[in-house]
């Protein structure tokens, strides 16, 4: 069974969904927990869920999925920052739009969390563009 396992992730598509579905939990536990134990804006526990699914989904992306070469303290830190800016950008998407698409009617709860579909919804854009930006720019395979 685990070297079926191994076998599966080894294709990088498969890898990218394994380890971004797990960056999505981070995230997910993050912002639940901050939603149901604080009194924090939707705003904030998503900033929080953020950062903590985005230092996750450097680690996995680089080691377990994009098998980054990348190797000395500038390449390293070149990397790091770019994984850092592309997840920024999309990061923007994922604090405000969840906010915006319930303002705009997407209100339904889920299992007593607030904004639920909005964030689900959201949560498949940033997934796709996230490997977009992971695979084109960050760990690029240099000709």
């Amino acid at each position: 069974m685990i070297r079926k396992i191994k076998k599966i992730l080894k294709n990088e598509a498969a890898a990218y969904l394994f380890w971004g579905i797990a960056a999505t939990a981070v995230n997910w536990v993050v912002y639940t927990a901050a939603s149901l134990l604080t009194v924090w804006p939707m705003t904030v526990c998503n900033l929080l869920a953020w950062l903590a699914a985005v230092l996750f989904a450097y680690v996995t992306n680089r080691s377990f999925v994009f098998q980054s070469q990348a190797r000395g303290p500038a390449a390293l830190l070149r990397e790091f920052f770019l994984f850092i800016g592309a997840r920024v950008f999309t990061g923007l998407f994922e604090i405000f739009l969840p906010s915006l698409l319930f303002r705009l009617g997407v209100v339904w709860s889920f299992l007593g969390i607030e904004g639920f579909w909005a964030k689900a919804i959201v949560t498949v854009l940033i997934i796709i563009m996230n490997y977009i930006l992971s695979k084109l720019v960050v760990f690029r395979k240099n000709s």
